[in-house]
C-alpha cells in the first residue's frame, strides 16, 4: 500500500526517497556515528531501554514493514538485543520492581509485526502489574500496511484496562490516504489516543508548506501532530540533515499558519538528557 502511493516514474517522489537506498549513504559526515543516542548505555536488561523517568521502552522486534533510510537504529544490534522467551519474563519482573514506571513503550523495529496473539500475551502480563497504567505503541504499520489494523487487534486494545497511545510515523502528507484514515478511525474507536511523529528530512518535508499540509491531513484522519524530530546523526544519513537554524525558520512559518494544537514540537534527542530537548521556543 505504501508503494501504491508513490508517483510512478518520479525519482524524487518523497515516499520513494525515504526507503530507496542511495550512494549518498556512503558519504561521511562529522559527528555522525553508529549509535547517536547512546542507547546501549541505558539497558537494564536485554530488550529494554530505561532512559526517562516513569517509562520503559521495549525493543520487541528488529523487523519493520519498510526500512527507512534515515532510521536512527539502522546500525542497532537487534540480533544481540531483542528479547527471547526468557528475556520477556525478566522484562516483566523489572517493570514490576520499578514502582515509578507507569508507562511501557513497545518499539522496535515495529511492534505490529508481531501477531495479535503475541501482542495479547504481552498485554496480559503488563495488565497484571498494578502500577502500569499506559501502553504506548510506536508503529509505522498503520501508514505502510493499514489493513494490519484488524478487528482482532482493535478488540484486544479496546478490552485492555491500560490507556493505549498509538504513535504513528508519517513524514509527508502523501503517505496518508483513505485506507490510513480507516485504520486510524479503528484505533480511535478502540479507545487509543493517536499521535504522529515525523523526522525533518532534507528533500522530503523540509518546507513549511509540506509540514502544514501534513498537520492538516493528520487532523483530518484524527491524529494529532506530536513531535518533529531533528535528524539523529547516525552514520549513513547525513544527506537528509536539515540544520537547526533552517529548521527554526521553517517552524516560524508553520506557527504563523496553523493553530497551536496542529503544530508539532520541534525536538532533538540528546544522550543523557532527562527528556527530549526542544529545538524551538
Amino acid at each position: 500500500p505504501f508503494i501504491a502511493r508513490m508517483r510512478r516514474g518520479d525519482e524524487n517522489d518523497p515516499l520513494l526517497a525515504q526507503v530507496l537506498p542511495s550512494p549518498e549513504e556512503n558519504a561521511r559526515y562529522p559527528g555522525f556515528v553508529s549509535d547517536p543516542l547512546s542507547e546501549q548505555s541505558f539497558t537494564p536488561g536485554r530488550g529494554m531501554l530505561h532512559k526517562y523517568h516513569g517509562r520503559v521502552l521495549v525493543i520487541v522486534s528488529g523487523a519493520c514493514a519498510v526500512n527507512c533510510r534515515y532510521c536512527f537504529r539502522r546500525h542497532f544490534p537487534y540480533n544481540d538485543f531483542k528479547p527471547d522467551r526468557d528475556d520477556w519474563e525478566a522484562i516483566f519482573r523489572y517493570v514490576a520492581s520499578e514502582k515509578t514506571v507507569t508507562e511501557v513503550i513497545l518499539s522496535g523495529g515495529d511492534p505490529l509485526v508481531l501477531s495479535d496473539k503475541r501482542l495479547g500475551a504481552i498485554l496480559d502480563s503488563l495488565e497484571a502489574i498494578p502500577h502500569v497504567t499506559t501502553l504506548r505503541i510506536h508503529t509505522r504499520m498503520p501508514v505502510v500496511i493499514p489493513n494490519r489494523v484488524c478487528e482482532s487487534l482493535t478488540d484486544r486494545l479496546a478490552a485492555s484496562r491500560l490507556q493505549v497511545v498509538t504513535v504513528i510515523h508519517a513524514n509527508h502528507p502523501n503517505e496518508i490516504d483513505d485506507d490510513v484514515g480507516h485504520a486510524m478511525a479503528a484505533l480511535r474507536r478502540a479507545g487509543a489516543t493517536c499521535l504522529n511523529q515525523s523526522v525533518l528530512l532534507k528533500g522530503i518535508n523540509d518546507s513549511a508548506d509540506t509540514l502544514i499540509r501534513l498537520s492538516r491531513r493528520l487532523f483530518e484522519v484524527g491524529v494529532m501532530p506530536y513531535y518533529l524530530h531533528l535528524l539523529d546523526p547516525v552514520t549513513g544519513t547525513g544527506h537528509f540533515d536539515v540544520q537547526g537554524d533552517r529548521a527554526k525558520a521553517i517552524m516560524r512559518s508553520v506557527l504563523h499558519e496553523l493553530p497551536g494544537y496542529l503544530v508539532p514540537r520541534l525536538v532533538r534527542e540528546v544522550p543523557g538528557e532527562l527528556s527530549k530537548t526542544p529545538g524551538f521556543p
